[in-house]
């Protein structure tokens, strides 16, 4: 398995806990990456349907509390072993930089 890119990342961070439309995975980012991490609407979209031909993401119905009018996305199984892939190489470059004394302490 392939890394991925940072915003397909960020996308299935995103949706790993739980289904969102677009603009709550833009809220998501913003929340946990701050404001200027955000996706533009445009790359968002153009994302989620490369993510949905690669089968990382599939439409999920809106509950009978969601606007039926929005587009929900919830992670795949294939989406979430990327996601977790993903995240095991991430953690081994944080080890490497913490034995190289690039990160200290316990926070990123």
């Amino acid at each position: 398995m392939t890394s991925v890119t940072p915003l397909t990342y960020d996308i299935l961070l995103a949706l790993a806990d739980r289904r969102r439309h677009g603009y709550g995975i833009i809220k998501e980012i913003e929340a946990r990456s701050g404001e200027a991490a955000a996706p533009s609407t445009g790359a968002l979209y153009l994302a989620l349907q490369r993510m949905l031909g690669d089968e990382l993401i599939e439409e999920a119905e809106p509950e009978p509390n969601e606007d039926g009018r929005r587009r929900y996305y919830r992670l795949t199984p294939k989406g979430r072993d990327h996601a977790e892939a993903e995240s095991r190489r991430l953690a081994g470059l944080v080890a490497a930089a913490r034995r190289k004394k690039l990160i200290t302490g316990g926070a990123v």
